[in-house]
This record gives C-alpha cells, structure tokens and sequence, in this order.
C-alpha cells in the first residue's frame, strides 16, 4: 500500500502541532493532571467548539466533519506528543465510535450533534476485572424488566469516566450475548468512583450499577447480540491509541535528543557519543515502523467504516498498531529516561510523564501479547 497525505490532511496535521505546541505545553500539562477532572474546561472548548476536532469522523449528517480515520490518527498522534489532557480520546475515540458502530439512525441522529460540537463528553465502558479486553471481558450484567432493561455490576478502566456527561455501557444478557445502552452520567443507581493510576495525564473511573433502570430507548441499535459491534469498535479506538503512542515515541526521541546536545562530559556533548547515537537510531526506526503501522491501520479502518471488504482486515490491522506501537513507546520512553541520566525520572523533567503514559497506554486495550495472541487466532494458527 503506497501512502500519501493528501494536501487537508497534511493541513490538519500542522494545524495540530502548532495549535498544540502553544496550548498544551508542559504547564499546561501539569496545571491539567493536578485538577480533579483532569483537564482545563477552556481548552476542551477551544479545540472541540472552534477546532472541530471532536467532530472529525463524525458524518456531517450527524453534525460532524465527515472525515475518516486517517485524520483522527493524525490528530492522535499529535496530541500523543504533547501529552494533551483533554477527554478526546474517550469522547471522541471511544464514545462516538461505539455509537457510530451500534446505533440506529434515530439515535445517532439524537446523541452525535451534541459529542461532534464538544458540548457533550462521552465515553464507553466494558472491561470487567480481567485482562480480556475483548467484548468477551464484559462483566456489567442486564436483564428485561417490565418495558424497559435492568443493569447490575461494575464496569472498570473507564476513561475519563467520572466527568463524562454521556456513558456507553456494555452488559451481558445471559444466555443472548451483549448489549450496549447509552445512558446519561446522572442516572439513579450509578456511582463512579476516580481510579488512581500511574498515568496522572488520563484519568480512569469504575462505574458501579446498582440496579440502574433504563427504557428501551437506552438500547442501542436491535435488541440482539452488539459483540460484533463493540469489537469494531474497540479496534478503531485501538488504532487510535497506538496512533496516539506513535506521538508519544517520536516525542521523547526529540526530547531526548534535545538534552543530549545540551549536555557535556568530558568536554563534549554526549551526543557525540557512539553509544548515544546507536540508541538515538533504534528509537527512530522503532518510531518509523510504529507510525506506519499506525497509518497502514487506519486506512483499514476508514474501509471498516465505509464497509468494503479490505475493512475485513481490521482486527488484525488493529492489533498489528498495537502491539508494534506500545512496544515502541515504551522502549523509546525508557531509552530517553536513560539518556537523560539520573534526572530523568525527577518531577522536574517532563519525560518521566511520557514513561508513565507509554506503561499505561501498553496496558490499556491490551498489550502486545495479547494482540500477538489474537492475530495468531485470526490467521488458525
């Protein structure tokens, strides 16, 4: 597959990084993670009202852009180098994506306007207490109750989950697989409780139901199995993310880089330095290869969305960016945490930031062996 951006694409990619470089720098970064909600209001309103960026992949009939997944990569992978703290990845990503890939047209109609415009924060939640980030991990139990559906249990890892206004909820129908409710954060019988975690730069929240009655209007799409579904879209957030890795691996290659020049030992900067320069070259061919990983699966993904049948490739798409780009984020984090000396893990220096997000992220949405396990169940090996 030959890949080129087109002229808009190359536009919203240096649109991004001057629009970041200027609004979420390392102040910026760590006035947001100290707050409770985990980022500035004004900033969220900056880039989702008047960037449009929260109503990227959104089709315009929804009161979105229209654009594919590309261009969401290209946002992420942005925004992953400059650590941005704003709910994007779990309104936009998350959230609108499940909604996009289980929704009728009359809900979609009645709960896109609002993510596409920012004035309404979603995200999605499914992962019980396991290690499956599959729809097969899905813990959060439903059962019919009179008109209406009844939810009892916990869903885990939500981001952003707390300060979300809308909540994509999976849950088990015994017997019948899973389906999707979407449901307001105000809703009688639902607590979130914040989930303290080593990635102070994205907050995660539990959402416990304790028999939480909803109308079936809260159902989202037929009232049959949504694993297909949720899987689709789980894997398009997971390119997301390994997008979002790609930035955060070329981010810490610059970075350090950067502080090699400005650092002398034994009269020189050691950046001259053999050893120095032999481990700047795999970081940057590690961040090469993710990036294109990254890119190759999101052109899957936009042929996912339009359902042509090289969006088959999907799954395998997704996992391949995955894996390739956590792998890569935190092998090129810990390098620069080595190149930095021993001040590089000290609060003073923002790399031990990007280490703490390329561990987190790793994890979340499964990590390389996982995926590597995955990929190997696609191919009948």
């Amino acid at each position: 597959m030959e890949f080129r951006f087109t002229e808009e694409q190359q536009m919203i990619r240096e649109t991004a990084e001057a629009f970041l470089r200027e609004q979420s720098d390392a102040a910026a970064v760590r006035r947001a993670m100290a707050t409770e909600q985990g980022f500035e209001a004004a900033l969220w309103d900056e880039l989702a009202g008047n960037m449009g960026w929260s109503a990227m992949h959104i089709p315009e009939e929804f009161g979105g852009l229209g654009l594919g997944a590309v261009e969401l990569v290209a946002l992420m992978e942005e925004m992953g180098k400059r650590l941005l703290c704003a709910p994007f990845f779990s309104s936009v990503c998350l959230g609108a994506t499940a909604i996009l890939c289980t929704g009728n047209a009359a809900q979609k109609a009645e709960l896109l306007p609002g993510i596409a415009a920012g004035t309404v924060r979603a995200t999605l939640g499914w992962m019980g207490t396991g290690r499956d980030w599959s729809p097969s991990g899905v813990a959060l139990a439903c059962a019919r109750h009179g008109d209406g559906w009844r939810l009892q249990g916990e869903s885990h890892y939500v981001v952003d989950g707390r300060t979300a206004d809308l909540l994509v909820l999976a849950a088990r129908l015994p017997g019948e697989g899973l389906r999707l409710f979407a449901l307001p954060a105000d809703t009688t019988g639902l607590t979130r409780t914040w989930l303290p975690t080593m990635d102070q730069t994205r907050k995660l929240a539990t959402l416990t139901l304790d028999s939480v009655h909803l109308g079936n209007d809260a159902l989202l799409g037929l009232d049959e199995d949504a694993a297909e579904a949720l899987q689709k879209a789980l894997d398009i957030a997971t390119i997301a993310l390994a997008a979002e890795q790609s930035g955060v691996a070329q981010q810490v290659l610059e970075m350090a880089v950067a502080y090699t020049k400005e650092r002398h030992q034994f009269g020189r900067s050691i950046a001259s330095f053999q050893a120095i320069k032999h481990k700047a070259a795999d970081m940057m061919l590690k961040a090469e290869a993710s990036r294109s990983a990254a890119y190759y699966a999101a052109c899957v993904a936009d042929e996912a969305l339009r359902g042509t049948a090289a969006g088959a490739e999907l799954a395998q798409a997704a996992s391949l960016a995955k894996a390739s780009c956590s792998e890569t984020a935190f092998f090129n984090a810990g390098s620069a945490i080595q190149m930095y000396g021993g001040v590089g893990f000290t609060w003073e220096y923002d790399v031990h930031l990007y280490f703490k997000r390329a561990r987190a992220s790793e994890a979340f949405l499964g990590a390389p062996a996982w995926h590597r396990e995955r990929i190997a169940q696609e191919l009948g090996l």
